[in-house]
């Protein structure tokens, strides 16, 4: 088993090794349809990226793994490869980082359904 990802705790960095602003973060998964809904299926038990791209209709491989290979710099997901030849099994899992910012989409989806049944004006 291999492991390509920070520590299950460590702090988010880009790829220069600098830490990465969290607004910077939220603004680049929030911004992103795709990246949102993997997180989701993340945090609902899809860990392997056959499975992912199955619940995401419209979803390329391409985009898929751009995504995840992001996710996994920002410190949000954990990358573990099992095997040493091919083909290996790699599976996707939440940091305690990436679960923290699970709670941050779901305060964003509370304000959308109090907007949604008119609770602001």
């Amino acid at each position: 088993m291999i492991d390509n990802a920070p520590p299950p705790c460590g702090r988010p960095t880009s790829t220069h090794g600098s830490i990465v602003p969290v607004a910077s973060m939220v603004e680049s998964i929030v911004g992103c349809k795709w990246s949102v809904r993997l997180l989701r299926l993340l945090a609902n038990g899809y860990n392997r990226p056959s499975a992912l791209i199955r619940a995401c209709p419209g979803l390329s491989a391409k985009v898929m793994n751009e995504r995840l290979r992001k996710m996994t710099r920002f410190g949000i997901l954990q990358r573990t490869v099992f095997g040493e030849k091919p083909p290996v099994q790699v599976e996707y899992t939440l940091t305690c980082f990436g679960r923290s910012f699970i709670r941050i989409l779901d305060e964003v989806h509370k304000v959308q359904e109090a907007v949604d049944q008119g609770g602001f004006s």
